[in-house]
């Protein structure tokens, strides 16, 4: 097994290796909205994921998936050569290419927080001129008597000769 450091430092440089590549050596027309987002390899550096993901021309165009992943597919030679002269490892790692979806599941929560952020704005402003149903607070006394029959002070008045005195003997 291989340490783990050096195979995060060879995911790093493979990650680098290949989206310097993709930017400026490769010249194929779908590649040119692809960004390499991050980089796996194996724990016997044979093999190494890299993930990517599509951004559109516009804010408004959609992304072409398929059209990136086909291009990638073509030039997955080209950049493993790339790869194998720019690192110096014994064996050139195979390369795979993945579609990230985190920044998809980060919009997607992103959406969900903003409709939560909404339905609290809602029940704030339904709940603004609200009043309780019953009395504001039923367990609060109004200063009336209590079960025991005198005024409702706080204070508990107990018969001192029901008292329990520890420090006197037990006849």
């Amino acid at each position: 097994m291989v340490d783990a450091g050096r195979a995060r430092k060879l995911a790093k440089r493979i990650a680098t290796i290949v989206a310097s590549a993709i930017e400026f050596e490769i010249k194929d027309p779908p590649l040119a909205f692809v960004t390499v987002t991050d980089t796996k390899v194996t724990g016997d550096l044979h093999d190494a994921t890299v993930f990517y993901t599509v951004r559109g021309e516009t804010l408004q165009d959609e992304p072409d998936y398929e059209g990136a992943a086909a291009a990638l597919e073509r030039a997955k030679g080209t950049l493993r050569s790339k790869v194998g002269a720019g690192t110096g490892v014994r064996f050139t790692p195979t390369l795979s290419f993945v579609l990230d979806k985190l920044p998809d599941a980060a919009r997607d929560m992103e959406d969900l927080l903003a409709r939560a952020r909404q339905a609290d704005a809602d029940l704030a402003r339904i709940r603004q001129g609200a009043r309780p149903a019953g009395d504001p607070d039923p367990y609060r006394g109004s200063g009336a008597e209590d079960v025991s029959g005198g005024p409702d002070d706080g204070t508990d008045e107990r018969d001192p000769e029901d008292t329990y005195d520890r420090d006197r003997p037990e006849d």
